[in-house]
């Protein structure tokens, strides 16, 4: 698979004039020259200087002299790729690497288009560029966590299900005459990675690397040579090898190497990888089988979560795996669409719940990441699970349901959770959470749905914009939304004032 949006060398011709477009077009207006004055003083088409500063022609030598004469700029100044201060933006947003290797086909966006959007509105795109930077800066955004937002984007606009993925599934599970009623096991996957594949599995290896002890697997391509952690267990085995027959049966070249992955190259290594996730999961879930236990759940006049729980064992699988698959499943074969998948990860006696991974199907949802400094709500049932789990004595797993009420949305979720210790990273727990939003759709389609079944609980997003009163679990003062409401205040009491004097 070949996402690659944008060829190196028509990228640069295009930037040349476009550069050069926007170097004339800012002239002109500096001088207070419209296209058709400036058609008249140089003796050039009106039509042709237009498609100069759309960046579509890039004018003969003869052309630019007569332009540098006219408007009395050097000649040198015209053709140098050096913008302006007030344009700067623009020429490095589009020299950057990131604008190379971010596939915009995905999204339905034309190199032609973010030309023409540029070359018509250059002020207006150079702001928007200067405003996305700051904010960028502002927010810590790093190039890692800038493709991930892309890749979330690419899911988020397809309901995070992609059929063609689903088919190919579908192909290799008939092609490799695999069971779909029977759980998938490590060793029916590797016989494949083996066999089929020419891979070599070395279980040994890594584990001599005390450094490397956060790894679950490294592939060595130059000889198939696939390193794995000894100590993970067989769901996660399962899920590592799933993965790698499905670089392979996809033929998919441009990938990662470990797992978890260090670093990546380009976007594409980003999108492979979740490619190759996402055909694991359909793998080791079967989508006719969930589809069908699923219908048989939500039919249920009551709710009996080991029925839940039943389901998920039924698959040599992960609870985050599982509740991923969810997110494929529910929107599409359900229209369960108004949907959010989060993971959080807490060291034990920190503060601080990192929100690792986060997933909001038609974009509605509240929870979503924010700055560093605020508390995510511990009303959560996302972070009540993780704070179940540290107190228990065992530290196995804990599990919570709950219906989520946003207290600045007016929209109620009912949330389920699981929290599980870290296996690689000691004193590290880890919750994952799916959100539903409670729809008169949602509680048709749940017949064991009753409001007085599960734990209610009125929620914020973090402490420190969270109006909820005598709040027990409240790890900081409400200073912004404080800040807001005074700045009303203060707000209210000038318009007063203006109205009285009218």
């Amino acid at each position: 698979m070949n996402y690659e949006s944008f060829n190196k060398n028509t990228l640069e011709e295009e930037y040349i004039r476009l550069v050069f477009g926007l170097k004339l077009k800012q002239i002109r207006t500096d001088k207070n020259l419209s296209l058709f004055g400036l058609a008249k003083l140089t003796g050039l088409s009106k039509s042709y200087l237009n498609e100069i500063e759309k960046g579509k022609k890039y004018p003969k030598t003869d052309k630019i002299v007569i332009l540098s004469e006219k408007l009395e700029v050097p000649y040198d100044h015209l053709v140098s790729l050096k913008l302006d201060k007030n344009l700067a933006p623009i020429g490095e947003i589009l020299q950057s690497k990131i604008l190379k290797e971010i596939p915009l086909d995905l999204f339905g966006i034309k190199e032609n288009n973010l030309i023409d959007i540029i070359a018509n509105a250059p002020a207006k795109v150079n702001a928007f560029i200067s405003t996305i930077i700051k904010i960028s800066q502002n927010y810590n955004l790093t190039r890692e966590s800038f493709f991930l937002a892309a890749l979330r984007s690419y899911q988020e606009a397809h309901n995070n299900y992609f059929e063609d993925i689903e088919t190919k599934v579908t192909d290799f599970i008939e092609a490799y005459q695999i069971n779909p009623n029977k759980p998938i096991t490590s060793k029916d996957l590797e016989e494949i990675l083996v066999e089929e594949y020419g891979y070599t599995i070395d279980s040994e290896e890594l584990s001599k690397h005390q450094k490397l002890s956060e790894l679950r697997n490294i592939y060595i391509p130059k000889n198939k040579t696939l390193l794995i952690y000894n100590d993970i267990n067989e769901a996660q085995k399962t899920f590592i090898f799933a993965k790698e027959i499905a670089y392979n049966y996809l033929e998919i070249e441009d990938r990662l190497y470990t797992f978890p992955w260090i670093k990546f190259e380009s976007f594409d290594e980003v999108l492979n990888n979740f490619i190759a996730s996402y055909f694991a999961g359909a793998l080791i879930i079967p989508k006719d089988d969930l589809i069908q236990k699923l219908t048989q759940l939500f039919s249920l006049e009551t709710w009996q979560p080991i029925q839940l729980h039943k389901i998920i064992r039924s698959y040599n699988c992960s609870d985050e795996t599982f509740y991923q698959r969810l997110t494929n499943i529910l929107p599409k074969h359900f229209n369960i669409k108004n949907l959010f998948f989060l993971r959080f990860t807490h060291k034990e006696g920190s503060p601080v719940h990192r929100l690792s991974k986060e997933l909001h199907i038609t974009q509605q949802q509240s929870p979503h990441a924010n700055r560093n400094n605020e508390h995510y709500c511990r009303r959560w049932i996302a972070i009540k699970t993780i704070q179940d789990l540290e107190v228990s004595e065992e530290k196995k797993s804990a599990y919570g349901i709950q219906i989520s009420s946003y207290e600045n949305s007016q929209k109620e979720y009912l949330v389920l959770s699981a929290a599980t210790a870290d296996p690689f990273k000691e004193k590290i727990n880890r919750s994952v959470s799916i959100g539903m939003l409670l729809s008169p759709h949602l509680k048709r389609k749940l017949h064991f749905f009753n409001e007085d079944t599960f734990t209610k609980k009125t929620v914020g997003v973090t402490c420190e914009t969270c109006a909820v009163q005598n709040c027990n679990e409240r790890v900081a003062e409400p200073y912004i939304l404080m800040k807001q409401s005074r700045n009303k205040e203060i707000e209210n009491t000038v318009e007063n004032i203006i109205q009285s004097y009218t």
